[in-house]
């Protein structure tokens, strides 16, 4: 038997990751995972909350508050979709602005970390977790 536990070690690398964006997206004042949501946010708009979880493989309960915190902070506007018990979501202008000023900071961080990996590394990197998705069913 292995000593290694594959999942505790994929946690361990996705925390370390997500700690180095957070670090580098802290100057414009949000995280990774809201990162993450505006810039889907932005390739979709407007979208339901439902369409949206699928989307970024979230609950609804989950994104939806976190998609409370962005529209808190003017990020994010929620409004009610022709059927009234479905949410539609878009991106404020300010929610807009702090994307753009997000994407190259991001990209950076993504370009140092390709840089790490190498071109051969990131391909097999991306290989060995697509098998480890597609696994789950």
């Amino acid at each position: 038997m292995s000593d290694t536990c594959i999942c505790m070690a994929v946690r361990a690398a996705s925390r370390s990751l997500t700690a180095r964006y957070d670090a580098v997206l802290e100057p414009v004042g949000i995280s990774l995972a809201q990162f993450s949501l505006l810039r889907t946010l932005s390739q979709h708009p407007p979208v339901s909350l439902t369409k949206l979880a699928e989307s970024v493989e979230l609950d609804r309960s989950t994104l939806g508050r976190n998609m409370r915190v962005l529209q808190r902070i003017g990020l994010v506007v929620i409004r009610p979709g022709g059927d009234l018990r479905e949410a539609r979501l878009s991106l404020t202008a300010a929610g807009e602005e702090r994307l753009s000023r997000a994407v190259p900071i991001w990209q950076a961080a993504q370009d140092e970390i390709l840089r790490r990996l190498g071109a051969d590394g990131a391909k097999q990197l991306e290989a060995l977790l697509g098998a480890l998705q597609a696994s789950e069913g």
